[in-house]
């Protein structure tokens, strides 16, 4: 179970999938494949789900299945049977997180309530789903339930779509988030897989939440770098700043004091999350720099540089 939920925080996105064809699993798996997205959760509100989940599981091993919307233990018996790794809960019903528990299946029940995440604690449980997030007051409501739980983590879901997903993934709160908004079910019945696969990759790239922080440039000496950050706030009007090893003209352009790595310099971009972000790189075939890593006080990766340089400027990640 640790396993799976460590595959879903790296993923960061738990797409919910509604399938009303089970001819239409196959190439809705692979289009979410396509598109960087590895994790399905194929919702019991239709007579298609079990079907599919088995199609989907047995067919696409690098795809982690789950089943949503799950009401019954009957429900739970079957999607675990037909594949499914994990199964998530609109409300917290007793019995069928009980029966999970029990039998090792990973179950991650509905609350938008201190009294529900205090039944989830008192049994056992370290993931909830946040439903319906934005009916229930969104990232601000989360917060204040986030607040006094502080081993709890939390999947919103209902009502996210791309605009809001980052607000809730800036969360230490917040393990994933679970939307339909990149699996439409028009989409699906209409098969239109590239447009799934866009969607995907736009909603993938927006869980890591890539921003450029700044430039760094290689100087060869102290005063070189002095000279061209001044030359830069004379041009535009900046503010000089001096650090241990650099000048700031402004806050987007650093001008090294000696050359550090990349020919020409850096680029420092900033990540919803670390975590996220290597997983992602690392399904591209892009590693860390690990001489280059920086980790807080409880070992959290909080910046590095990748083992990839673009135009000459090697690419640095850090959270923000």
């Amino acid at each position: 179970m640790k396993e799976v939920l460590k595959q879903i925080a790296e993923i960061g996105l738990v797409p919910v999938i509604a399938v009303d064809n089970p001819n239409h699993a196959l190439p809705l798996g692979a289009a979410m494949l396509k598109g960087d997205l590895p994790v399905a959760e194929v919702t019991f509100r239709t007579n298609a789900a079990e079907e599919s989940i088995r199609v989907l599981a047995s067919e696409l091993p690098d795809l982690l299945v789950g089943a949503g919307t799950v009401l019954t233990v009957e429900q739970a018996r079957r999607a675990v049977a037909a594949g499914a790794k994990f199964l998530t809960a609109s409300g917290f019903n007793p019995e069928l997180v009980q029966y999970c528990l029990d039998n090792g299946v990973l179950i991650i029940p509905g609350a938008n309530n201190p009294t529900q995440i205090e039944q989830g604690i008192r049994m056992g449980l370290s993931v909830l789903r946040f439903f319906p997030a934005e009916q229930s007051g969104g990232p601000a409501m989360l917060a204040a339930l986030a607040g006094p739980y502080h081993g709890m983590r939390f999947i919103p879901s209902g009502g996210l779509n791309v605009s809001n997903v980052q607000g809730y993934l800036s969360m230490p709160s917040v393990l994933a988030a679970a939307g339909t908004w990149m699996v439409r079910p028009d989409l699906i019945a209409a098969g239109q897989w590239e447009e799934i696969t866009r969607l995907c990759r736009q909603a993938v790239v927006r869980a890591v939440g890539f921003e450029l922080h700044h430039v760094g440039i290689n100087e060869p000496d102290p005063g070189t770098s002095r000279s061209e950050a001044e030359l830069m706030c004379s041009i535009f009007g900046f503010d000089l700043q001096e650090s241990k090893n650099s000048f700031f003209a402004g806050e987007g352009f650093e001008f090294l004091k000696a050359p550090y790595l990349g020919m020409k310099g850096h680029f420092v971009l900033s990540v919803l999350s670390m975590v996220r972000a290597q997983a992602f790189l690392k399904r591209k075939g892009l590693g860390l720099r690990v001489e280059t890593e920086r980790r807080g006080p409880n070992g959290e990766l909080l910046s590095a540089y990748l083992d990839r340089e673009v135009g000459g400027f090697a690419l640095h990640l850090t959270q923000r």
